[in-house]
């Protein structure tokens, strides 16, 4: 029994020894089977590539090589003729170039446009600025010619100013003496009542769109702020103007409106001197145009407006309003007289409060032409020159 089992044991190792090696084998032999077949696809990729490189090669040798040279034989030709030519007229030895800048002609093309806009734009900077207005002069002869004037009345005066005072305020000495300092010049120009307009003329008719109105800026009360921002800004004054409507579509809430434009003008151009230029109107006589003749020069009449607190609203302004407006048609009837029309002192702010030299300035009447307004600018901004500037 001992013998048997010692017999067998020996082959099951025997057997186990031949099972390892076979799987030794079978190993080895699937390493070397799957290198072998990488190898064969790097192969194969190659010559793949090769082949395809040859059919490409292939391809422009016999398709692409000919229509090439054909092109170059026509640049050739180009060339030949661009060098005779250029052998009467030698400007220029890069024949190549001459055929790029044609290529790119199309593109040009596409920028033509904005090249020629850009061009205009030179053109303009190179141009001299366009002409400037004549100013006023000085030691004209002056006088009212007012046809049919209505009766100047007026209660208080100082010095050469004739005032109109609407109040139950006793002006003395001390609120009228224009003893002020200008430190800020800017101007902000505005219109409460922005489509007043005058009698149409030949020079600037118009289709009125309400009674003495026109939503037409150009013919309007606005168009004379227009002139005076330009003579304001000849002299040197920092000027701004708005021309937004106020009194339409709808004439109630005016003032309230133009006190909103207000406060934003002057969040961005801090000022002292306000002006809300107007018309005047006097609802009986629509044909009154107070006129002055200066020079050759034929002019409507100017009236300050300022307001008080007696209104019952704040008005801490009031006084300085006042003083302002007496220092400028002092000037003005030194330089001018004629030129303005007694001052009105109202009950009523008016938006006045805005501005230390706040006030409002009616322009003419319903009687005068726009040319008319549009003279008195001439001459008021060189009266604000002088009060100002010197």
């Amino acid at each position: 029994m001992f013998n048997v089992a010692v017999f067998k044991m020996k082959d099951m190792i025997r057997y186990l020894i031949y099972i390892i090696l076979t799987l030794l084998i079978i190993i080895i032999a699937s390493k070397y089977i799957t290198k072998n077949e990488k190898e064969t696809l790097d192969i194969s990729k190659k010559i793949n590539t090769n082949i395809i490189k040859t059919q490409i090669q292939k391809l422009i040798s016999q398709n692409y090589k000919p229509c090439i040279n054909t092109e170059l034989s026509s640049i050739k030709k180009i060339n030949e003729k661009q060098e005779t030519k250029n052998e009467e007229t030698p400007k220029e030895k890069n024949y190549m170039k001459k055929i790029i800048t044609t290529e790119i002609g199309s593109i040009k093309k596409v920028k033509e446009k904005p090249q020629e806009q850009t061009n205009q734009e030179q053109t303009e900077q190179e141009q001299p600025q366009e002409e400037q207005k004549e100013l006023a002069t000085t030691g004209e002869k002056t006088e009212i010619i007012t046809n049919n004037p209505i009766e100047e009345k007026y209660n208080a005066q100082y010095g050469n100013v004739k005032i109109k005072n609407g109040t139950n305020i006793q002006l003395t000495e001390e609120i009228m003496n224009p003893n002020i300092t200008i430190e800020n010049k800017n101007i902000l120009i505005f219109h409460t009542h922005s489509c007043e307009s005058y009698t149409s003329s030949d020079s600037y008719p118009y289709t009125p769109t309400g009674n003495f109105r026109t939503t037409d800026l150009n013919y309007s009360v606005t168009r004379v702020g227009t002139e005076l921002e330009t003579y304001l800004k000849q002299y040197g004054i920092p000027t701004v103007h708005n021309t937004s409507y106020h009194d339409y579509p709808a004439y109630n809430g005016s003032y309230t409106r133009s006190l909103q434009t207000v406060e934003t003008m002057l969040q961005t151009t801090p000022s002292d001197i306000i002006i809300d230029l107007h018309r005047d109107a006097i609802g009986s006589r629509s044909d009154y145009a107070p006129i002055v003749k200066i020079g050759d020069d034929v002019a409507a009449q100017i009236m300050y407006v300022i307001g008080t607190d007696q209104g019952g609203l704040e008005h801490p302004n009031w006084q300085q309003n006042l003083k302002f407006a007496i220092k400028v048609q002092q000037k003005a009837e030194e330089m001018y007289p004629g030129l303005f029309k007694p001052l009105m002192l109202t009950e009523y702010r008016y938006n006045q409060h805005a501005g230390k030299y706040a006030s409002i300035m009616e322009v003419g009447a319903t009687g005068n032409t726009l040319e008319q307004c549009l003279t008195s600018m001439k001459y008021l901004s060189k009266v604000l020159d002088e009060v100002i500037n010197k």
